[in-house]
């Protein structure tokens, strides 16, 4: 079964993206769900959560009134989300994003996940 929906948005100007190479794309919801459904795979984070995380870091950085914005501060916002979704994924995301290099900087992360759930 197949479900449709629509989301109304006001007209807006488009978001570009500055990547780290200093390259600039055009903004991409499908990208972010993208990452989310990696970060999420086997885990029981239903798909509308994802949807719903996607549209609230796209309207949270359309908000902030920036027509561009730097890479970073979406790879910041999607882990800010997948730390209230899913924790596993908010490791997964985490170690990808900031390139954990060795055990002690995945402890690091796990450490601070924990001092935030205390």
């Amino acid at each position: 079964m197949r479900r449709f929906t629509t989301y109304e948005r006001p007209e807006e100007q488009p978001l570009v993206v500055i990547k780290k190479d200093g390259k600039r794309e055009m903004f991409s919801r499908s990208k972010i769900l993208a990452g989310l459904l990696r970060a999420c795979e086997k885990r029981p984070v239903p798909l509308v959560v994802l949807e719903d995380a996607v549209i609230e870091i796209e309207n949270k950085l359309q908000h902030e009134g920036f027509n561009e914005v730097p890479s970073h501060r979406i790879g910041e916002l999607v882990m800010d989300r997948l730390q209230h979704i899913d924790e596993v994924a908010y490791v997964r995301f985490a170690s990808v994003y900031r390139q954990f290099t060795d055990i002690h900087n995945f402890l690091g992360e796990l450490e601070k996940l924990l001092r935030v759930r205390e």
